[in-house]
């Protein structure tokens, strides 16, 4: 299958499993320094909760996700061991912290642990093999993307959908910490539909030498983070 090849149900069916919160990554135990936005009065309604989550996917670590993604799923997609190699190490260093590092890698780990368990197939066996040798562990993303490319998900639907799944991660995230009504992370959500497209779109478009981001805000909550005296999240 083509990296743009129309969607069929079957990847439909794995998208919906990989990316679904039961899906055992424990991504409800993190929540990329919202939590100390939270508690410093930043994030504090929908309107801000919309703003944080925005911003994160325009010019954040969503936006620098989004091309991690896309450039494993390119990689696995073309069997370039050397581009595999390259993106996950770059993914595995560019954390702004050492709690969003924790947070990508143990999810990227456990992503690919569980893929590979319940749909078996080769190449991901290899690059297992292939990061187990670089000493490193996957990044969420490049885990994701590459799972996606291995068994032939279209890219465009595939990155719109972890991109929805790290979104909606962060609205739960908020309902849970401000705390918001379950109609409001809706609400949220819903807005946040175009924003979740534009950036899957951006990402297609954009070339692999533009990457980086521009909150450095985020990157400060989730230091603050670490030393906060009460938290419920890991990041």
């Amino acid at each position: 299958m083509s990296m743009t090849e129309g969607l069929s149900a079957a990847g439909v069916y794995r998208l919906a499993v990989w990316l679904s919160p039961a899906f055992p990554v424990g991504a409800y135990t993190y929540s990329s320094g919202i939590e100390h936005a939270v508690e410093s009065g930043f994030v504090a309604d929908p309107a801000s909760l919309f703003d944080w989550v925005a911003a994160m996917l325009r010019v954040g670590q969503g936006r620098v996700d989004a091309d991690f993604f896309r450039d494993a799923y390119a990689a696995m997609h073309s069997g370039d061991a050397d581009a595999i190699a390259e993106v996950t190490a770059l993914a595995d260093a560019m954390r702004g912290t050492a709690e969003l590092a924790l947070e990508s890698a143990a999810q990227g780990d456990a992503f690919l642990a569980a893929a590979r368990a319940a749909w078996p197939e080769p190449r991901l066996d290899e690059f297992a093999a292939l990061i187990v040798a670089l000493g490193r562990k996957p990044a969420y993303a490049v885990a994701v993307g590459a799972t996606a490319a291995t068994h032939g998900v279209p890219l465009r639907e595939a990155l719109t959908a972890f991109l929805h799944a790290v979104a909606a991660n962060l609205v739960s995230a908020g309902l849970r910490l401000i705390p918001l009504g379950q109609t409001d992370g809706q609400r949220v959500t819903a807005r946040l539909e175009p924003d979740v497209v534009a950036a899957a779109e951006a990402a297609m478009r954009r070339s692999p030498q533009d990457l980086g981001a521009a909150t450095p805000m985020a990157d400060w909550m989730s230091m603050q983070h670490e030393t906060q005296y009460t938290r419920l999240f890991r990041s």
